[in-house]
C-alpha cells in the first residue's frame, strides 16, 4: 500500500480509504479485495524453497494485516465497515459467509474481503473475481499502482507501448496481457463480467468511473461495463450505478443484483 518496497505507507491508505468513502456516501455498495505484495508474496516465498501452500498461507494473513489497515483507515472517517476473511481469525474478523455479505452491503456497510479464496494457489485475482460474482456485482474496478490501464506490452520495458482502451476477456487471455491471472480472467470471461483496470495515484478516479466516465481500460465481453445488458454504463450523462430511487443505497466491488456493486 502506497511508494514503499516494503510495509504500509499512511498517506496512501489515508488517500485509498477517502475515495472509498466518498463513493459510499453516494449510495454505491462497494466491496473490496485486498492483496499483501507489499508485505509477502507467496509466490516468492515457494521460489525461495518454501512449500508453496505454506507460503500462500502466509500470504493470506498478510491480507487480514492490509484489510485491518484499511478498516481503520475508512472508520476514522465515519464509515461502516466489516472485515470478512476466508480463514478463521474470529477475534478481528468476521468468517466469510456469502448472504452474511450481501446483508451487510444491503445495510450501507463497507465490505472487505481478506485471507483470499482461503485456499493455496489461488491468487487474490481470483479471490476477487469470486467474491464479485458471488455478491453479484456488476463491475471490477481493478487498481493498478502508476498505470493507467492495460498495454500491449509492458510500458516499463517497451517505451512505445500502446495504450488499450478497451479489450475482450478472450483476447486477454490470448495475449498474456497483464490485467489478472489466467484462472480470475476465465472466471470473469465465463460469467461475462467486466473489469475496469484504472491508475489508483489518480484520486479522480474511483468517482469518475462510477460517474460513468470510461476511465482506463475496460476488460469485457462487448467494450463496456454493462455486461451486455444494453444500458450504456459508460455514457458520461448516466445515472452512478449502485444508485437507488432513494439514493441511499451502498456501493460495491464487482457484480449486480440489481442495484450497482463494485
Amino acid at each position: 500500500m502506497g511508494g514503499l518496497d516494503y510495509g504500509t505507507d499512511p498517506d496512501r491508505v489515508e488517500g485509498i480509504a477517502a475515495q472509498v468513502h466518498d463513493v459510499a456516501e453516494r449510495g454505491v455498495e462497494i466491496a473490496l479485495v485486498v492483496g499483501a505484495g507489499n508485505i509477502y508474496r507467496g509466490l516468492q516465498g515457494a521460489a525461495a524453497g518454501m512449500d508453496r501452500a505454506t507460503a500462500d498461507y502466509m500470504g493470506m494473513l498478510a491480507t487480514v494485516l492490509n484489510a485491518l489497515t484499511l478498516q481503520d483507515a475508512l472508520e476514522k472517517r465515519g464509515a461502516h465497515t466489516r472485515v470478512l476473511s476466508a480463514i478463521q481469525v474470529t477475534e478481528v474478523a468476521e468468517p466469510y459467509i456469502r448472504r452474511r455479505a450481501i446483508r451487510h452491503l444491503e445495510k450501507g456497510r463497507i465490505v472487505i474481503f481478506a485471507a483470499g479464496t482461503g485456499n493455496p494457489f489461488f491468487t487474490t485475482d481470483t479471490a476477487a473475481a469470486l467474491r464479485a460474482l458471488e455478491i453479484r456485482a456488476e463491475v471490477i474496478l481493478m487498481a493498478k499502482h502508476g498505470v493507467e490501464g492495460v498495454f500491449d506490452a509492458d510500458p516499463s520495458e517497451v517505451p512505445d507501448a500502446k495504450f488499450l482502451p478497451e479489450i475482450t476477456h478472450r483476447q486477454a487471455i490470448e495475449r498474456g496481457l497483464r490485467v489478472m491471472d489466467s484462472t480470475a480472467l476465465s472466471l470473469c470471461m465465463d460469467n461475462d463480467l467486466p473489469i475496469c483496470v484504472f491508475n489508483l495515484a489518480d484520486e479522480r478516479n474511483i468517482d469518475r468511473i462510477v460517474s460513468g466516465e470510461r476511465v482506463g481500460t475496460v476488460v469485457s465481453s462487448n467494450g463496456r461495463l454493462d455486461r451486455g445488458n444494453g444500458h450504456p454504463a459508460a455514457d458520461p450523462a448516466a445515472p452512478a450505478s449502485g444508485q437507488r430511487p432513494d439514493d441511499r443505497s451502498p456501493a460495491g466491488l464487482p457484480g449486480s443484483r440489481g442495484g450497482g456493486r463494485r
